[in-house]
């Protein structure tokens, strides 16, 4: 029998606020999700550990859905 492997959206994140004076937990998610510079851009699946991520740092970040 074949397993069926689930299908996710895909999600633009945008880092648009600086990490200086940022707890070192917020730090740590932002290189989590792989974004390294201001402006920087990384497509992600819209998962659930992803998306819990964005929301602990909602506030520095521009999420957008992207169609596959």
């Amino acid at each position: 029998m074949a397993v069926k492997k689930e299908e996710f959206k895909m999600l633009k994140i945008k880092l648009v606020k600086s990490i200086i004076g940022r707890t070192q937990k917020q730090r740590a998610i932002v290189k989590g999700l792989g974004l390294t510079k201001l402006q920087s851009e990384v497509l992600r699946e819209d998962r659930p550990e992803i998306r819990g991520m964005i929301n602990k740092i909602v506030f520095m970040l521009e999420v957008t859905e992207v169609k596959k």
